[in-house]
């Protein structure tokens, strides 16, 4: 198997510089000053690769992206993209570094699921070649498939896991763990998955299928109980179908008495709507004649109120002497014919007027006539809107007597319906709880076939001569015959268990485990991711000789120069400092925890330019 390379980690946020670390392909060493962000390194590095939870530091906020540069091993770029306390990852086939704003190629989950193509640890399994392999997950030989979660436990090792005095090999102290894990150690030394095969169940499991049968069978009892009838399904079945079909002949009578009962409301409504609108009009013609009529009445006052001037004009004229009526001259300043021709003045005026009065009247009389005319019309049309009102009335009336009993009878059958429905479902349910029940009761002994679970030993003796040559490399006194112990899944050394020695054996043996499992696997071209990051690996030894000996004894010396030599990729996390002829053959940054040089992973102020080039260590400082 090609190997998987990891080429940076970089926090990335909106208005924030760039939090970057670039790994060098074959060695690179984070050293310096403590709390200054190099175990938080690891932490993002196991998040990036699957674990669910990061702790962030206070230096991380207002970062809103993780990106984690791989190379593939195709030899093609990938970075995936993951916001803190999000199982989203998006991945890129691209080297992106900085804030990406681009659309995803594929969108993944953090979150394990079996076969799942969105799945992180499926789709990496995928490129690394190891889709299809199986191990055991428990005793009685059921299989999952290996997830990436698997290579990276035994690949990238935090500070709390260096020392802890569980063993290298195991996830956690449950025992439920330990199958699975020691399987992915089986396969990682022989290459040989596990097969899928039909083992039966265990005692266990035997005991839990009686507590399910137990389980089951009263479920039945209390679903039986619920039952109302006597009848089997056939039976209800068939009352089903009786019901249905007399529901259906109910509804088209239902459909067609509502139709009716509609289309009258409808008609009501439009009746009622022309009788309002007849009833307006009734009242605007009615005041309109009375209004007419009245000015007819005043246009006859006025023609007989100038006949009778006209007369009386006359008269005056005619038969009385003195002064004049009409101009009030004096009769010795009224020349001779006066009398005459002030009446013939005033007959012409009141002619006038006369002839001016009848023709208005002339032109009232058939508007009169016309309005006296729609009046009539306008009876007649309100009463038959009256009496179509009266009749559609009598139609919603009759409908609505229809339509009650019928729904009543309507609601009778959906209920039994549904009483029939249930108990139906009940059966159903019965039924399928009883199919159950025979499964689980078939299921009855252990097959005597059961997968092979120990590695084979000339295997184990090849690994731990691997061990050992590391321990010896390293020159770790008081650790001979270093060998790992496939029944305890733990490391051994001295004759006593990794668990039984003090913190600084502990994250040592830690390390030179994880490190010749890396070797064994490269030099026999078995699976593994091809890297390892070691969160301090020498930090807590010292040499027993005394209390007092540097951190930077022998031990940690020979432990980076043998790491030089490393053939996949390693990282180290270390605080003290890396002997000077091992830092110009590696990549090294050096976290001051001040404001010279480099303080920590994560910048000193947040308003450095983006493009700024950040402090590293010796060999991309020279390059």
């Amino acid at each position: 198997m090609t190997d998987l390379r990891l080429i940076h980690l970089t926090y990335a946020g909106a208005a924030r510089p760039p939090a970057q670390v670039v790994f060098d392909d074959d060695m690179t060493v984070i050293y310096g000053a403590s709390d200054t962000g190099k175990s938080f390194i690891v932490d993002s590095i196991a998040y990036m690769l699957g674990n669910s939870n990061l702790t962030l530091i206070p230096e991380a906020e207002g970062y809103s992206q993780i990106l984690l540069g791989l190379r593939m091993p195709d030899g093609s770029p990938l970075t995936l993209v993951r916001r803190p306390d999000s199982n989203a990852v998006q991945a890129h086939f691209a080297d992106l570094r900085d804030l990406v704003t681009r659309a995803a190629d594929r969108h993944l989950t953090a979150t394990h699921t079996a076969r799942s193509t969105r799945s992180l640890s499926m789709f990496l399994m995928g490129e690394l070649g190891l889709g299809n392999v199986r191990i055991r997950k428990n005793e009685a030989g059921g299989t999952r498939d290996l997830m990436l979660a698997d290579l990276a436990h035994l690949s990238v090792v935090t500070e709390t896991r260096m020392v802890d005095p569980l063993s290298p090999v195991l996830t956690s102290h449950a025992n439920s763990t330990k199958t699975p894990a020691t399987s992915v150690m089986k396969f990682l030394l022989s290459g040989e998955d596990d097969p899928v095969i039909d083992t039966g169940p265990n005692q266990g499991q035997r005991r839990v299928h009686k507590g399910q049968i137990t389980l089951l069978d009263q479920i039945v009892l209390d679903l039986t109980g619920k039952l109302t009838t006597q009848e089997n399904e056939t039976q209800l079945r068939e009352r089903l179908t009786r019901i249905q079909t007399t529901i259906d002949a109910q509804s088209q009578s239902l459909r067609f008495i509502a139709d009716r009962h509609m289309n009258a409301v409808t008609s009501r409504m439009q009746t009622s709507q022309e009788l309002a609108a007849l009833d307006n009009r009734l009242a605007e013609v009615t005041d309109l004649l009375t209004r007419f009529r009245l000015l007819e009445q005043q246009y006859h006052s006025d023609l007989e109120r100038l006949e009778t001037v006209s007369e009386v004009g006359s008269l005056l004229g005619f038969f009385r002497v003195g002064t004049c009526v009409f101009c009030g001259a004096e009769p010795e300043h009224q020349h001779p014919g006066h009398g005459a021709e002030e009446t013939t003045q005033l007959h012409e005026a009141v002619q006038a007027e006369m002839g001016k009065t009848t023709s208005l009247l002339t032109d009232l009389l058939p508007t009169i006539t016309e309005l006296d005319a729609e009046l009539t019309t306008l009876h007649v049309r309100h009463e038959s809107g009256r009496t179509q009102a009266a009749d559609l009335d009598a139609q919603i009336d009759t409908a609505e007597g229809q339509l009650a009993p019928l729904r009543a009878h309507m609601d009778d059958l959906l209920a039994a319906r549904s009483t029939v429905e249930r108990e139906l479902e009940l059966h159903s349910r019965i039924s399928e709880l009883e199919h159950r029940r025979s499964a689980l009761d078939g299921q009855g002994a252990v097959t005597t076939s059961r997968p092979v679970e120990h590695i084979p030993t000339r295997v184990v003796n090849a690994f731990d001569s691997f061990l050992r040559d590391t321990l010896a490399a390293w020159k770790v006194p008081a650790v001979d015959f270093a060998e790992y112990d496939q029944y305890t899944a733990d490391i051994r050394a001295g004759s006593r268990p990794r668990a039984g020695r003090g913190k600084g054996v502990r994250s040592v043996l830690h390390s030179a485990f994880t490190t010749a499992l890396a070797r064994y696997c490269h030099d026999h071209g078995l699976p593994h991711p091809g890297f390892v990051v070691l969160d301090s690996p020498v930090v807590t030894y010292r040499e027993p000789v005394g209390e007092d000996v540097d951190i930077t004894g022998h031990v940690v010396d020979h432990f980076y120069r043998d790491m030089a030599t490393f053939p996949g990729q390693a990282i180290i996390i270390e605080n003290g400092d890396p002997p000077e002829d091992v830092l110009p053959d590696v990549t090294a940054y050096r976290f001051t925890g001040s404001a010279e040089g480099r303080r920590g992973f994560f910048p000193i102020s947040a308003t450095r330019p983006p493009n700024a080039s950040p402090n590293t260590g010796f060999r991309e400082a020279n390059t």
